[in-house]
């Protein structure tokens, strides 16, 4: 048997301290969440009720089947900014008529659904994640278009989203609009570039320039209804391709295009379940908000994969990475998972075989980080640590098999990219609410600032300025502590979400799931490996 068994302790003391901080963290995260669920605020939400609408939210839940999950994603974007949280648009994966899709809808309650740089950031992520996954895009449509005075941040990046609509057409991804509200300039391709386009009788309004724009152009006098409205588009211009008396029918007839759609998945089907030995409760308190008191992440895989059941990969050859054969929800998976937080040279390798191995059998790779970064010295860079960490990331770089990454606690450095972070394009990447990610820790940044001052001082023969650095290094240290926190990260779209460590299982099973719409296969060959 290979299933793993559980030291872990629930009864100690450090459990609890562990605990009492993740349960904290959560409850900032759901505060801020909850900011976002508001939209713009009760007035904004009682004034868009009293036009007979329904809001982002109610128009997902309308659209999902009953009592079917839905994964939001990036629900903090523009957290920190001076822009609203959630960035006036909801996106996330949901189950449509038994198809798995990406839905993004706008929440007009905020701005009136005026898009500004995060919901960019944020549409364009989750039409990467319909792209990648080969999953349909649902798109319920109603926005004011650009916030303008942010027009130079949008402008031109935002032609990328019209481009992706197009190119997940022409690959076969079936895109669907859904127009509730205004449509207007830029926002009028959304249904113009949607393979089925469905819009609200005398709700859509979809047009490049609205009746002022058009009066100071053309000097013609139009109204809105005769300019985009549904009836006209659905008589008389042939965008429309269904007209729907409300917003329930709007999301009865878009229930109706995914259901005729045939959609089949392409990739691997899952074995049955089953559940860990393990309770998922017990994941909160395995890791606190000391980051540098290693844990053992076999007990994090204990309470997330199936019966509990690893069969590892080099268990004695680099101890501080744990690579292990897994299956979650039925999905076969590799694992890596940092131990102790540096990866030496040994790890690097083993990893690098690791990756190769997953590619060469097709299985999707799960990234659990807990990482300080590559480790550093004398003997370890006359080891070959540049080489070794190389070949690490040219492995992850270079693989084609399906990665998900989630930040358990550290993702420092280099260790952040060998362990496949933002930039190495993981299907999906989400945060623990303890989790930290920077260039490393910040009173390592403080202090390596501090040493270089000092040696400049030095050079220079003038006295160092001893109350000045000790204020210098306070202030990187609280800069850098606040710019790696999960909020911080998770309010510019550098994840998919903040999670409870509880959801950690069931998280990963919907994006397995997901992934499996396409097909799943290794890659044919890697870069140069140094020797």
């Amino acid at each position: 048997m290979t299933v793993f068994r559980s030291v872990l302790d629930t009864a100690a003391p450090q459990f609890a301290v562990h605990r009492t901080a993740v349960l904290a963290a959560l409850a900032q995260v759901d505060a801020d969440c909850a900011r976002a669920v508001a939209g713009g605020g009760e007035k904004a939400v009682a004034r868009h009720r009293g036009r007979g609408k329904l809001t982002a939210r109610e128009r997902i839940e309308l659209l999902i089947d009953a009592d079917s999950p839905f994964l939001e994603l990036s629900p903090l974007a523009a957290w920190g900014t001076e822009f609203a949280v959630g960035a006036s648009v909801v996106t996330g994966l949901g189950v449509v008529e038994d198809v798995e899709c990406v839905v993004v809808a706008h929440d007009p309650t905020v701005r009136g659904g005026a898009s500004n740089p995060w919901t960019l950031r944020k549409t364009l992520r989750a039409m990467q994640i319909a792209r990648e996954n080969r999953l349909p895009l649902i798109s319920l449509v109603e926005s004011g278009g650009a916030d303008l005075p942010t027009q130079k941040d949008i402008f031109i990046p935002g032609g990328q989203l019209f481009r992706d609509l197009t190119r997940l057409s022409a690959a076969g991804i079936p895109t669907v609009a859904l127009v509730f509200g205004n449509a207007t300039a830029g926002g009028a391709y959304v249904p113009g570039m949607s393979d089925h386009v469905v819009m609200v009788d005398g709700g859509a309004k979809v047009f490049l320039g609205g009746p002022p724009l058009v009066r100071m152009a053309t000097g013609e006098v139009a109204d809105e209804e005769s300019l985009g409205g549904a009836a006209m588009h659905g008589r008389v211009s042939g965008l429309a391709d269904h007209v729907a008396v409300d917003e329930v029918d709007a999301v009865r007839i878009g229930r109706r295009i995914v259901a005729r759609l045939g959609w089949r998945k392409a990739g691997p089907a899952p074995q049955a379940a089953v559940p860990p030995r393990y309770d998922e409760e017990e994941l909160l308190g395995v890791v606190g908000t000391d980051l540098s008191q290693p844990f053992d992440p076999r007990e994090v895989l204990a309470r997330v994969v199936d019966d509990s059941d690893l069969d590892e990969h080099k268990p004695r050859y680099g101890p501080s990475l744990v690579t292990a054969w897994a299956r979650i929800h039925g999905h076969r998976v590799g694992v890596l998972a940092n131990a102790q937080g540096v990866l030496f040279s040994a790890e690097a390798q083993k990893a690098t075989q690791f990756i190769q191995l997953a590619n060469a059998s097709a299985t999707p790779l799960v990234f659990l980080h807990n990482t300080t970064g590559y480790m550093v010295g004398a003997e370890y860079e006359q080891g070959g640590i540049i080489k070794h960490g190389a070949m690490m990331i040219n492995a992850v770089s270079n693989s084609r098999v399906p990665h998900l990454s989630v930040l358990l606690g550290a993702s420092y450095g280099a260790g952040h990219y060998g362990m496949c972070g933002r930039a190495y394009d993981p299907r999906f990447l989400f945060a623990w609410p303890t989790a930290k990610s920077a260039v490393m820790g910040p009173a390592q940044l403080a202090g390596v600032l501090s040493i270089v001052a000092r040696a400049a001082a030095e050079s220079r023969g003038t006295p160092f300025d001893e109350e000045g650095d000790a204020a210098m290094r306070a202030a990187v240290e609280a800069q850098i502590e606040a710019e790696s926190v999960p909020r911080f990260l998770s309010g510019r779209v550098y994840d998919d979400g903040i999670i409870d460590p509880r959801d950690t299982r069931t998280v990963l099973g919907m994006c397995l799931s997901a992934i499996a719409s396409g097909e799943v296969s290794g890659t044919p060959g890697y870069g140069v490996f140094r020797p």
